[in-house]
């Protein structure tokens, strides 16, 4: 057989793709989320945050018992298998929360006072992929956990607006804030009932789901977006009315100290989040610039979670922000940051003298700076063109005479502090980290 029939007489391999709904993200689109998750950092830790990781794997009864049974997450979304090597009931987390309190009440992480916590990671919810909406999504939350107070509750919010601010986005313009209250349980029942008479009322307006739903989780049945019942959510019994005394002082505590702070916000009734283990204080961001996907922030105070889970009652209050909805509204909004660009690109037009170079280059990072080496050897003028393309600051040419003389030509590529001043000069490749600042200070 020639190697002509052999290749022909050889099956095609099929290239892999990757699931349905999960994206890879790839330069230069990673170096946008780099840039979002270190605005975010540098906020939440002025805020004194610090960073909790959990697995992405964890028991599907955490998130039954946390979430809600009747909740879209885990009925309809959530991807729960059978581990067939132990026969234990496994999930990929939808949410984080019940992962963050489960950790802290297997480690008993509350026991000397309360925590401030931060996160990034993936989540997973099986729903129809769209624009802003994956099946692996990435999100950026916060849980202040032991502290009872409307402060933290405001503090939390505060954050969040600043947040969105240092991110460049304008409050009224870009997004707006919504504010609820959605009591204690024994508040809630009366509601309930308040509720399930009323929509028993209109039962023939409900469709499948909302009339599932009416006995299961009526106040789900009131965050419909279907515009024929509008009129019906609109006149059902508002929460607000049921709410004690207690309740309603959290409420305009947290109202009173987003006043004195200038931080705008709409009381919205209707406003019931898609978790079950919400009390008392809940707020959303929301956007008119990403059609139906208007929720860029939302959270509020749980504080009946952890002793669900298993733990002490502590109270606790968060929020979550979807990493890729953020970006496509900071998109939509003209804000992105500067391209990311080396500090200098090293021309090596020859193999002479390579080791030299290496050593040369690894003395400049050492010192702070970012420096890219062309890859192999090819024309001055095609190097010259990757340099520019690339952003540097700097060209570091290590030419034949240049390297001989135990020198590399630095050329100003961009105008700034230093090239207004300077043309090419010389510096000695044996003492790279003595001028390494100079290339710093473009």
């Amino acid at each position: 057989m020639t190697a002509e029939e052999s290749k022909k007489s050889t099956p095609k391999v099929e290239p892999l793709r990757a699931v349905k709904g999960m994206n890879d993200i790839l330069p230069p689109e990673s170096a946008r989320w780099e840039w979002l998750e270190d605005k975010m950092r540098s906020v939440l830790q002025r805020y004194g945050y610090q960073n909790v990781r959990t697995p992405i794997v964890e028991p599907t009864a955490l998130f039954v018992r946390g979430i809600g049974e009747v909740t879209d997450i885990v009925e309809k979304e959530m991807y729960a298998f059978e581990d067939r090597m132990n026969g234990d009931q496994l999930a990929l987390r939808p949410e984080m929360t019940a992962g963050v309190v489960r950790a802290m009440t297997e480690h008993s992480f509350l026991r000397d006072g309360g925590k401030r916590l931060y996160y990034f990671g993936a989540m997973f919810r099986h729903e129809r992929p769209q624009k802003g909406r994956y099946r692996q999504f990435h999100q950026m939350g916060v849980e202040a956990l032991g502290f009872a107070g409307p402060d933290v509750d405001a503090e939390v919010i505060l954050m969040g607006s600043r947040l969105l601010r240092e991110l460049g986005l304008v409050d009224g313009e870009h997004f707006s804030l919504e504010l609820n209250c959605l009591g204690e349980a024994t508040e809630r029942s009366a509601h309930r009932a308040a509720l399930i008479a009323h929509l028993e009322q209109h039962k023939d307006l409900l469709d499948e789901e909302g009339q599932r739903r009416m006995y299961s989780n009526p106040l789900r049945v009131l965050d419909t977006k279907n515009p024929a019942l509008q009129a019906m959510a609109d006149a059902a019994p508002k929460l607000l009315d049921f709410l004690g005394e207690a309740s309603l002082a959290h409420f305009n505590g947290v109202r009173a100290i987003l006043d004195a702070a200038g931080i705008a916000y709409r009381i919205n009734p209707r406003l019931v989040r898609g978790l079950d283990y919400y009390n008392l204080t809940v707020f959303e961001w929301v956007t008119d610039k990403l059609g139906s996907q208007g929720t860029v922030c939302g959270g509020g105070r749980y504080d009946g979670l952890i002793e669900q889970l298993g733990g002490k009652a502590a109270p606790a209050v968060g929020f979550g922000m979807g990493m890729e909805r953020m970006l496509l509204l900071l998109e939509e909004v003209g804000v992105a940051p500067a391209a990311p660009a080396p500090d200098a690109y090293a021309i090596v037009p020859s193999s002479q003298g390579l080791p030299q170079v290496m050593v040369a280059l690894e003395a400049l990072r050492a010192a702070g700076v970012s420096v890219v080496l062309h890859p192999g050897q090819s024309s001055m003028k095609s190097q010259f063109k990757k340099a520019d393309a690339s952003g540097a600051s700097y060209a570091l040419i290590f030419g034949e005479d240049e390297v001989a003389q135990g020198l590399v030509a630095v050329k100003p590529l961009r105008w700034g502090a230093q090239s207004e001043v300077r043309t090419q000069y010389t510096r000695s490749i044996s003492s790279a980290a003595d001028w390494a600042a100079e290339l710093l200070n473009a």
